[in-house]
């Protein structure tokens, strides 16, 4: 995958990498999450990613949902743990449009005390609409109870308690500490070339400067024993999760692990587990594992949700095959038959240009380069049966998996 960067006066990294696709994928990936805020501000930096949409200098609310709609292109926000997405797809004859309103939302938003008061009711909304899906609200209460008594496990939509207690000070505070050109990447998928992009990025993004304050140092989650919870909520049937730290962006051993998560119950119908619970016992209608890495730490967990009478053969099953993977290596042809599927997904994925020009950014944000493809398939054919086995001892032995039950 080609690409460049440039960087502008002010600390603002620019990242282009060009597409014959007639449509532009561009925005800012700003490095902060819920991990950030204060122990008064649970929720802030969600907050804030909603409010940038209600007011600038120069626009309301209703100018800033018409700017990309009018010309059938879209504005999008996301927060996570770590990091903020603000970005547009758009045609490429709309890519100054998508820039110049990009610039104003991320350095120019207003935050009126009238919206402030609107918005907060939209995202306790949104949190009691989330409270009312237990197979969603289980994996934030299951980092929570990885990471507990430490920032990056509390859930990212915040506590509503938190949230009746912010202002515009609050959020222009929260901005002005870590919306700055140092702190952010701005990141371009197109067909525009990189002069027109760098020439449009000095006129529209050179208005914020570096920043005078200090961004508050992450603390990372100390080692905690793990645990095993149930919590009685009264459902029809029971919401499980098992899983244990993972490792975070910067480990080796990172890819290892995905791969591992592949084998035992990534999408693929032929997973492990899915095989052992549902295909050959019926007990769940669908069961996975996923995987995320944060800067210093990550997250391995296994989700299935079954019959209350089944939850606990449904455990034996799963340990039973995390056991296989600690205790029996793959043999030559299980690996490379393991590789080629996990290829095959990655090479699928890639196609979906939306989470290419994503991926590029949050990849900028953290190690200020992009893995090709290509460079992931060579580092995927040098695994082994031995390193694969010594990965599935460090992470899924049954002393260091945790247990959350919703019942």
């Amino acid at each position: 995958m080609q690409y460049e960067i440039i960087s502008l006066d002010n600390g603002l990294r620019i990242i282009w990498s060009p597409s014959v696709s007639p449509v532009s994928y561009c925005g800012f990936a700003v490095n902060v999450g819920t991990r950030d805020e204060n122990n008064n501000q649970w929720g802030l930096a969600h907050f804030v990613e909603h409010m940038l949409f209600k007011g600038t200098k120069k626009r309301k609310s209703w100018h800033i949902l018409n700017r990309m709609e009018n010309v059938g292109g879209e504005l999008n926000a996301y927060t996570t743990k770590e990091e903020t997405f603000i970005y547009t797809i758009s045609l490429a004859e709309d890519i100054e449009r998508s820039m110049e309103l990009l610039s104003d939302l991320v350095f120019n938003s207003q935050f009126p005390e009238s919206e402030i008061e609107k918005e907060k009711e939209v995202v306790i909304d949104e949190i009691n609409s989330y409270k009312d899906n237990p197979s969603e609200l289980i994996y934030d209460d299951f980092e929570n109870l990885l990471f507990k008594g430490n920032e990056i496990g509390h859930h990212i939509l915040g506590e509503e308690e938190s949230l009746k207690h912010f202002n515009s000070s609050t959020c222009h505070s929260f901005v002005r500490s870590y919306y700055v050109p140092e702190n952010m990447v701005f990141f371009f998928f197109g067909n525009t070339p990189l002069k027109k992009i760098t020439r449009l990025a000095h006129k529209h993004f050179l208005e914020s400067k570096l920043s005078t304050s200090s961004i508050k140092s992450r603390i990372s989650p100390e080692i905690v024993a793990p645990v095993k919870e149930k919590i009685n909520k009264n459902l029809h049937q029971s919401h499980v999760i098992i899983g244990s730290r993972g490792y975070d962006y910067h480990n080796k051993n990172r890819l290892g692990l995905y791969l591992l998560n592949n084998i035992i119950g990534g999408p693929g119908m032929n997973s492990r587990l899915n095989i052992s619970l549902r295909e050959k016992n019926g007990l769940v209608y669908s069961i996975e594992s996923g995987l995320t890495s944060y800067s210093d730490t990550g997250v391995f967990n296994i989700y299935f949700g079954a019959d209350h009478d089944s939850v606990e053969k449904c455990l034996k099953l799963t340990y039973k095959e995390l056991k296989k993977l600690r205790e029996t290596k793959l043999s030559s042809s299980q690996l490379q038959a393991s590789i080629k599927q996990l290829k095959g997904q990655l090479g699928i994925s890639s196609d979906q240009k939306e989470n290419v020009a994503l991926s590029m950014g949050k990849s900028f944000l953290h190690f200020n380069k992009y893995e090709t493809l290509q460079e992931v398939y060579r580092r995927l054919d040098l695994l082994t049966p031995e390193k694969l086995s010594e990965i599935a001892n460090e992470i899924f032995g049954e002393e260091k998996l945790f247990l959350l039950i919703y019942n």
